[in-house]
């Protein structure tokens, strides 16, 4: 299913867990430590980088583009390692987050509450996923090498719906549908 970002919460609550998507438009990635400081910026008061409402965060670390490229490896990351931070964010209307692996009980929760996705990457396919960025630019904590917060323009990316609107967990429902085989 062809999905343009950002994503709307009409949009949002059509996409069920299982349902492969290709992905449009703009993302951004962040990791832990801007995450860290994006909760940061939040309890000073001041702006985020980047329009949060509707927005999608992927959960990667671009490596340096090779000369010629716009950007190399981006694969994504342990989606856990943002547990901590992802409910408020997702409160304040945080709409998609991309990676790989489980989330906590607490983001399951705020997903629900909030309308949100959670979606999935190849791990492995860091290549395969930078071929699908058309545009990264870097736009906050540059400090930070890799872990900059970038805005990527994306095209066909592929994704896999791992936890929908409802708090339905691809994790579990197609660990128990196998298991029925």
């Amino acid at each position: 299913m062809k999905i343009s970002l950002p994503l709307s919460l009409e949009e949002a609550a059509l996409l069920k867990a299982g349902t492969a998507v290709s992905l449009s438009g703009v993302m951004y990635t962040a990791r832990d430590a801007a995450h860290k400081r994006l909760i940061e910026l939040l309890d000073a008061g001041k702006p985020l980088p980047f329009a949060i409402e509707g927005a999608a965060i992927y959960y990667a670390g671009p490596t340096p583009a090779p000369p010629g490229t716009i950007i190399g490896s981006a694969g994504p990351t342990t989606s856990s390692r943002m547990d901590a931070y992802t409910p408020r964010l997702l409160d304040i209307g945080l709409r998609v987050m991309i990676g790989k692996g489980k989330r906590s009980d607490a983001v399951i929760a705020a997903i629900k509450q909030n309308g949100a996705l959670y979606l999935g990457a190849i791990g492995g396919a860091g290549a395969l996923l930078a071929s699908c960025i058309k545009v990264a630019d870097t736009i906050a904590f540059d400090d930070l090498g890799t872990e900059a917060i970038r805005r990527l323009v994306v095209e066909d990316f592929p994704a896999v719906v791992l936890i929908d609107t409802w708090g339905t967990n691809f994790y579990e429902t197609g660990r128990t549908a196998y298991l029925r085989h």
